[in-house]
């Protein structure tokens, strides 16, 4: 099995600790003026999504999780399940609502996700970084406003609400970066 020094250790390093499967969120190397350094880490659980702190003396290994991330084609969601394919070999998947975490209102039919796999069980869903969304529902454009004149809120086809510029429209498609949440651009 392999295994990771504390030098090794970086955002999204994926760590096995009292064996669960853990994501590297953020990591400090803090060399104090006396005593030995050491690294102060966010980690995320993956099966359960808690983030704790936890602190490893330089040099000190842990073991390598033994997940896999897996680019996916979202289909479609039975209300209890997200239903996931690999579009090269048709095998399909199903996630719960704890694996979709933050991904939920981002997810479109057709879009390729990446699912992250332990064995065999999606642990959790990353959407495409930018998605192309439609409006629902928002306040009528105000003509001759700029970009930088305000905001509204407006809902999207998934129901996320988004922060849009004044002269946007009900029916038009954005396009919407799925890390912050925020507008990007109109889509022509």
């Amino acid at each position: 099995m392999a295994t990771y020094s504390t030098s090794e250790f970086k955002n999204g390093l994926k760590i096995m600790l009292d064996g669960d499967p853990y994501n590297i969120v953020e990591n400090e190397f803090v060399k104090p003026g006396k005593g030995q350094a050491f690294n102060r880490v966010k980690i995320r659980n993956l099966k359960s999504g808690r983030v704790i702190d936890k602190t490893f003396k330089s040099g000190e290994s842990v073991e390598a999780a033994d997940v896999v991330d897996v680019d996916m084609q979202y289909l479609y969601t039975d209300g209890e399940f997200w239903h996931f394919m690999v579009p090269d070999t048709f095998e399909q998947y199903a996630a719960g609502e704890a694996a979709l975490a933050d991904a939920k209102p981002w997810l479109k039919e057709q879009d390729v996700c990446i699912v992250t796999l332990w064995n065999g069980q999606p642990l959790s869903v990353t959407p495409p970084n930018f998605v192309e969304l439609k409006i629902v529902e928002t306040d009528p454009g105000i003509r001759g406003d700029t970009a930088t004149g305000g905001t509204k809120p407006a809902t999207l086809e998934t129901g996320a609400v988004v922060k849009v510029p004044l002269f946007i429209e009900e029916g038009e498609v954005l396009k919407v970066d799925t890390r912050t949440g925020e507008y990007v651009s109109r889509v022509k």
